[in-house]
């Protein structure tokens, strides 16, 4: 193999990976599912690898009924999952191709396309209808080719799109622009280190929720928490119970966020979402298992 063939096999897998992560919510699902697909792809004898004129496209259609196999699954795992079950951050520009020095426009799509927000929105939705929503949407796929992913007809695909379509308006406010929502972000962090309490109220809407995800691994609150004087309090008794703890600002998908750290290393990520000038969702991810790009 050429260096050629080598980075066109490197990007390759990187589009599988981003893939499967917008289905299945970490990246270690992901991986799993790509190094699945793989393995069926060897497993074919050289015939029948020849008689497959687009490999990308046979990839893309075996890792997504994987994928849809996956979330299945996913439902009744998540069901018995101790506490809140969030998506996974990751770090800005991680499906970025090369060494990431992609122009940061194109970075800011990419991140976009995998934001927080729109996960959590996507989980909301049934396997095929987050399936439909994918591959037609973000990967630009013709419905005939999904219907025989999920096994329905072309029409019935049309359908499930504009449905999953409706989820994410419904559920997914118009998003402010990147600067705004850092400059919220960033009076947060000025509010919690001066211990302000009105100050941080003053930037949470009031029907804020906080959810934090320990992966029964890790102690984190139960069930959300509502309310911006509940939310507000609760981050200052976290806070005043490690003090040890330090908050770190970092670039996730989503823009400014903060890393937690212990000893130097990375305990938690503390990540927003913002609309209409305030902070509407507060997601603490301290599930170890869901760490793994910010210990790299």
């Amino acid at each position: 193999m050429d260096d050629e063939d080598l980075d066109a096999s490197i990007d390759e897998r990187r589009r599988l990976v981003a893939l499967a992560y917008r289905m299945l919510g970490t990246t270690g699902e992901a991986e799993d599912a790509v190094q699945e697909t793989y393995i069926r792809w060897y497993r074919l004898s050289d015939d029948e690898r020849a008689a497959i004129s687009i490999p990308q496209a046979w990839l893309t259609r075996v890792l997504s009924r994987i994928c849809l196999d996956a979330l299945t699954t996913a439902r009744a795992r998540r069901e018995i999952y101790v506490g809140e079950w969030l998506p996974e951050p990751l770090p800005a520009g991680h499906f970025s191709p090369g060494d990431g020095a992609a122009d940061p426009l194109d970075r800011v799509t990419l991140d976009d396309a995998v934001s927080s927000a729109l996960l959590v929105v996507l989980e909301t939705m049934s396997p095929p209808e987050r399936i439909a929503f994918v591959l037609h949407d973000a990967f630009g796929m013709p419905f005939p080719e999904i219907a025989t992913i999920v096994g329905r007809t072309p029409a019935a695909v049309r359908q499930l799109a504009t449905s999953a379509r409706r989820h994410v308006r419904l559920g997914r406010p118009r998003p402010v622009s990147r600067s705004e929502r850092d400059s919220v972000v960033t009076a947060f962090a000025a509010a919690a280190r001066a211990g302000d309490l009105a100050g941080l109220v003053a930037l949470l809407d009031p029907s804020v929720t906080l959810r934090s995800d320990g992966g029964g691994i890790i102690s984190a609150a139960r069930r959300p928490v509502h309310g911006a004087d509940r939310v507000a309090r609760f981050l200052f008794g976290a806070m005043a119970k490690h003090p040890e703890t330090t908050l770190d600002e970092l670039r996730t998908t989503d823009g400014l966020a903060f890393a937690m750290r212990a000893d130097r290393r990375v305990i938690g990520i503390v990540n927003f979402h913002v609309v209409g000038g305030v902070i509407a969702d507060v997601w603490m991810m301290l599930n170890p298992e869901k760490l793994n790009a910010w210990r790299r």
